[in-house]
């Protein structure tokens, strides 16, 4: 079940930040308090898009003498005063300069309140301006760990801002501008005037927020915090939306992100799902589709990659990022989480396997001339010789051990690191070992894998802790559905009914899945967990390398009548 959302008017989306007019406004005084000190200068800079539309700036004749300390601090004298104009002339200026725009001010409550009290003296109604702090703003998205304090110049040199700070108006206004920049980029989600204003706010908004809540079930299911724009800024599963949710809007969050993104929030969608690992994989099709800027995990599904043997008249290794494209004669492995781990998997495999490491397309006639891997022996150069039969008999070693008979590479690598290690060299014995590792783990995940991608249809059960099974169908590596029984209630109906309603999901091209890779990964996680038995199986899964010593096969017989095969860990009852 999903939420109807209703479609909004263009103003309910807001105003974009890159079409409003800032007016970042700086000014110095006599002293700090409005009520008994007065404005020396007044600098101001106009900005919209990012770029810079205007600049005032004007000293400030304030009726007393400067303070010595403040003269010092500032630069600002008494004789540079003498014929200024007087507030009276300075603040209408500056009034019909910045109307209409939003107004910023780094500790904004100082600037204002002297603009305000300007207003009252003068008998002028205050135009109630929107006002940023680009305090308030950097207190939220600026940590402790990277400056010491939320000072202007502090700021300003943090983010390398184009003018330094110098307790003069205008200077420390166009300061102001590059730190309010650098600020805007980082706040994800802020696309409107209204989200910054609500942004910036002392209280962080959460308990104001709880009502999104509202209507949420306690169920499992996958939910979605949009934004007044209709963009989804975070993707979530849990056993329970409701509960779940509602933690966002407690002082038990406490990462910074989190409370970002509840303060942009605008709305919060669920589906509610049959069981927790149907969650799990909308929850990685959500993320994959919509790309959220508050989710860290499984956002960028493209930066995983495989590695193959290049269907070539001189074959080698390379490292892709979809591997159903590529020719289906091919050997893959992986997937792996990014394609840094690829690169270790194929060091590993050149380390014990005499195979070409230059990216050229060759032919088999050879004369070409040999790289300096060939002078230091790293390498048989068939680039000159062409490939002969022994090269062919090292990439059939390679294509072998990619396939899963990883014992002479494992042979030659270890003896490598014990070598290593014997001469103390192990921060070299350490790294030939990761590669290793990162190897294995690649030809473990593609065995998986590829018996789950060319399995037509999987039916898998798992018991629930409140009685009943959790049914799953997978065809081809994607999850095609999902139900649950009740304690007591017949499961083969269920199971029929699932294959019946199930997505139906045709054979993919070539060794890639049907799913995003990460589902896949998912699904053979969950089916290997103790406690997962295979209900019905067509089209050729096969249990991993290994397990199938340590399983054996049940039969679940109900009124009479055989009703699929199980298969369960020994020693498990049930």
């Amino acid at each position: 079940m999903s939420t109807m959302t209703v479609q909004g008017s263009f103003e309910d989306l807001g105003r974009p930040l890159h079409e409003t007019t800032f007016c970042v406004v700086d000014l110095e005084t006599t002293g700090g308090s409005a009520a008994k000190d007065a404005v020396t200068e007044i600098g101001a800079v106009l900005v919209r898009g990012g770029e810079v539309v205007g600049e005032l700036q004007t000293l400030v004749d304030p009726g007393v003498p400067v303070p010595p300390q403040i003269a010092l601090l500032t630069g600002i004298t008494n004789g540079m005063l003498v014929g200024a104009p007087r507030m009276t002339a300075a603040l209408p200026a500056f009034l019909d300069f910045a109307a209409g725009s939003v107004l910023v001010a780094h500790n904004a409550r100082f600037d204002i309140s002297f603009l305000r009290a300007a207003c009252t003296a003068q008998g002028r109604p205050w135009p109630r301006f929107e006002v940023v702090d680009t305090v308030a703003l950097a207190r939220r998205l600026v940590t402790d760990d990277e400056v010491p304090n939320r000072k202007l110049g502090t700021l300003a040199a943090y983010f390398r801002a184009t003018t330094t700070p110098v307790h003069r108006a205008l200077a420390d206004a166009r300061a102001t501008v590059d730190v309010l920049h650098a600020l805007l980029a980082r706040a994800r989600g802020v696309t409107t005037v209204e989200d910054l204003l609500d942004f910036c706010r002392t209280d962080d908004g959460r308990r104001s927020r709880r009502h999104l809540v509202d209507g949420l079930p306690s169920c499992p299911g996958v939910y979605r915090f949009v934004d007044g724009g209709g963009r989804v800024l975070y993707v979530g599963s849990s056993l329970d939306i409701r509960t779940r949710v509602r933690s966002y809007f407690t002082a038990s969050e406490k990462r910074r992100r989190m409370t970002e993104m509840v303060q942009v929030a605008r709305s919060v969608e669920h589906v509610v799902c049959a069981t927790a690992l149907e969650a799990q994989v909308r929850e990685l099709r959500l993320i994959a589709e919509h790309r959220p800027s508050y989710n860290r995990r499984s956002t960028r599904p493209e930066r995983a990659a495989w590695v193959k043997v290049t269907d070539e008249p001189v074959p080698r290794l390379s490292v892709v990022s979809h591997p159903g494209a590529d020719h289906p004669a091919a050997a893959y492995v992986g997937l792996f989480s990014s394609r840094a781990r690829a690169r270790e998997a194929v060091e590993a495999v050149h380390t014990a396997f005499d195979i070409r490491r230059c990216t050229p397309r060759l032919s088999r006639r050879g004369g070409g001339t040999a790289c300096a891997l060939a002078g230091m022996g790293r390498c048989s150069a068939p680039c000159v010789t062409g490939p002969d039969e022994a090269y062919a008999g090292v990439v059939a070693q390679v294509r072998q051990a990619l396939d899963g008979d990883l014992s002479p590479l494992v042979e030659t690598i270890m003896r490598r690191v014990r070598g290593l290690s014997d001469q103390q060299r192990y921060e070299e014995a350490a790294s030939e070992r990761d590669r290793l590792a990162a190897l294995v783990r690649g030809v473990d995940r593609a065995q998986q894998v590829r018996g789950l991608v060319a399995t037509g249809e999987l039916v898998a059960a798992r018991k629930r802790q409140v009685g009943g099974w959790e049914l799953v169908c997978v065809r081809h590596g994607r999850m095609a559905g999902s139900a649950v029984t009740r304690a007591g209630e017949p499961v083969m109906p269920t199971v029929d009914a699932l294959r019946a309603t199930a997505e139906h999901v045709p054979p993919p091209v070539g060794p890639g899945s049907a799913a995003l890779p990460e589902e896949t990964s998912l699904l053979v996680r969950w089916l290997e967990k103790p406690g997962t038995r295979l209900v019905v199986s067509e089209g050729g899964w096969a249990l991993p390398v290994g397990a199938a010593a340590r399983w054996s096969q049940l039969h679940l017989v109900e009124g009479g009548r055989h009703g699929a095969s199980l298969w369960r860990v020994p020693g498990e009852t049930g």
